[in-house]
């Protein structure tokens, strides 16, 4: 039986030190150790580029260095993604573009010159075949997206999986952009993922043990299930705290092995890639979500007036930023711009409840606060005093916005969120 688990660490640019500490202390240095402690154990994970910066300024230089020795011996692949976790297909193309080369130069600083990644996560695994095709373009290979992709709609009341027809043993070729895809299996990735695998793994038994035995020396054929799972990193500790170690179990057990998905897609050989026509999506968009159209409501429902006015003061900003690129305060501009754009700042204003796959009530007063003031402050930055009409605009959406939060906190969700 092969495991190809994808890990995601992140945190917000404008997060506070103790949250990345709290990160590290739970989930980070756990997952390292665990990457250390098990030298035949393979995982692919996205270290996110303002992740990695903020590490380095809370001078974490141990972890870092564990980190590059892992993935200078193949046991961790790295991806590229945005640097700042921008929700992709709702930003302009040269936002997209910046963001991921920014990613890339921080991931040369830490891991080397020439390091390029061969895959890329696209942040919330949220796929948009225009956002695809940029990918392609800037010359990575694979993404990994999740299953609703493929299979879009689950069909009423039949009882299929939500992917029907897809097959776990190969990876897919995206038709609008040629880059080579692999699935995750939602099923298995919105719990607690050893939790799940432990029930399949057990009746395996020998026969998986022998087909795992083939995987190793490059003949994938045999291997009698392929399990792909995708989750943030910090689900393993912080999210869920696994008292009995069930992780650390797991990557024991008899009968299971690990590769990193640029290694499975090699190991799988040409033939194995079919072309698909993938569906706009993201990790949590729901069939009726792309139903109706709306695969990203969750950052952006047209009856969310805080994320509406949310998207208008940052395509606000967007667009002065290209107007005004020689403002002496330029730098400031996109210091804050990046930071406010991150996809939580939208994400925390949704208020749905994800407390049954380990996440929170997506409803905080002070995160959305957080994304808000950086892009305020984006808008305020610049000095050409040509601006002034439309840093008065900005300031009404502040305003606006700020009400609305607070009015929606004291009426809606107060006592959800004490």
């Amino acid at each position: 039986m092969l495991w190809l688990n994808f890990l995601h660490f992140y945190q917000p640019a404008n997060a506070e030190e103790y949250t990345i500490r709290k990160a590290l202390d739970k989930s980070y240095w756990r997952l390292l150790r665990l990457m250390e402690e098990n030298p035949n154990l393979r995982m692919t994970w996205n270290v996110s580029g303002c992740l990695l910066e903020r590490l380095a300024d809370a001078k974490e230089k141990s972890f870092l260095e564990r980190l590059k020795f892992l993935v200078k011996k193949g046991r961790i692949e790295l991806t590229g993604s945005a640097a700042y976790h921008g929700f992709l297909p709702l930003l302009p193309e040269d936002e997209v573009v910046r963001q991921i080369k920014i990613n890339e130069k921080i991931l040369r600083r830490h891991f080397g010159r020439n390091f390029k990644p061969n895959g890329f996560f696209l942040p919330e695994m949220a796929y948009h075949p225009d956002v695809a095709r940029i990918v392609k373009r800037l010359g990575y290979e694979w993404i990994i997206v999740d299953e609703i992709a493929y299979g879009g709609v689950r069909p009423p009341a039949s009882g299929r999986p939500l992917a029907a027809g897809l097959d776990w043993h190969r990876f897919y070729l995206d038709a609008a952009s040629g880059l080579k895809v692999i699935f995750r299996n939602r099923e298995l990735s919105n719990a607690y993922p050893p939790d799940k695998l432990w029930p399949i793994i057990k009746p395996a038994g020998h026969q998986a043990a022998a087909a795992i035995k083939d995987a190793r020396t490059g003949k994938a054929s045999g291997i009698t299930e392929v399990l792909i799972t995708a989750t943030d990193a910090e689900l393993y500790g912080l999210r869920h705290e696994d008292p009995t170690a069930e992780v650390e179990k797991i990557v024991k057990a008899k009968g299971l092995t690990t590769l990193t998905l640029s290694r499975f897609i090699k190991q799988s050989g040409r033939k194995a890639a079919a072309k698909v026509e993938l569906r706009p999506s993201s990790w949590e968009s729901s069939s009726e979500e792309i139903r109706h159209r709306e695969p990203y409501k969750l950052w952006l429902d047209k009856n969310n007036k805080i994320q509406v006015e949310l998207w208008r003061l940052a395509n606000l900003s967007l667009g002065l930023g290209l107007k005004y690129k020689s403002d002496k305060n330029f730098y400031w501009h996109r210091w804050h711009l990046v930071r406010g754009l991150a996809s939580c700042t939208f994400w925390w204003a949704s208020a749905r409840d994800f407390s049954k796959i380990y996440g929170p009530y997506a409803w905080s007063p002070d995160e959305i606060e957080r994304g808000l003031e950086d892009l305020i402050r984006s808008v305020r930055s610049f000095n050409d005093l040509k601006t002034k009409s439309k840093k008065l605009e900005a300031e009404r959406y502040y305003l606006k916005i700020k009400k609305l939060i607070w009015e929606q906190h004291w009426r809606r969700h107060w006592q959800k969120t004490i």
